[in-house]
């Protein structure tokens, strides 16, 4: 009898938690139309139409907003366009859908890489390596790879000093 009141407040608890996620769409529940778009703006990154495909993207958030595919790819083309913060703060929706998200993790330490946030980026690799265990993650190779090659855009961009006599 006394156990009665516990069980039933961890009870309410657990529905309590549970009906936002039970809300949520999984990725294979995202609109069909916002998918279709995410697909076109690819093509358009591909073919170099940047502002084109980021438009695009942002039509497919603004169709299904927890299309979290949608903002990877907002910061992928945001990297092609070395705007390293926006594509940190897209992958940060996209984690705070799914915070194991690979993708975006990865991303994310690629443009933290090139920001000159190594520790921070060594600590996605961290993540991604407990995420992914023991099966093989492109994800892990792809971020080991940016860690190891440092930040390229900003090391192009610091001027050499003239040598004095």
């Amino acid at each position: 009898m006394q156990s009665l009141p516990r069980l039933l407040f961890i009870g309410f608890a657990a529905v309590a938690l549970a009906s936002p996620v039970a809300s949520q769409r999984a990725d294979d529940q995202i609109l069909p139309k916002s998918v279709e778009l995410q697909r076109q703006a690819k093509s358009l990154a591909v073919a170099g139409k940047l502002e084109q495909a980021e438009d695009m993207l942002e039509t497919a958030l603004a169709v299904d907003p927890r299309n979290r595919g949608a903002f990877v790819d907002i910061a992928r083309v945001a990297e092609k366009q070395h705007l390293f913060g926006k594509a940190i703060r897209m992958t940060s929706k996209a984690l705070q859908l799914e915070p194991n998200d690979p993708d975006a993790i990865a991303v994310q330490g690629e443009a933290m890489v090139e920001l000159g946030a190594i520790a921070r980026a060594q600590a996605n690799l961290q993540k991604l390596q407990t995420i992914c265990g023991a099966r093989a993650c492109p994800q892990i190779a792809q971020l080991s790879a940016a860690i190891s090659r440092g930040p390229t855009v900003a090391a192009a961009k610091i001027p050499e000093t003239p040598k004095s006599n």
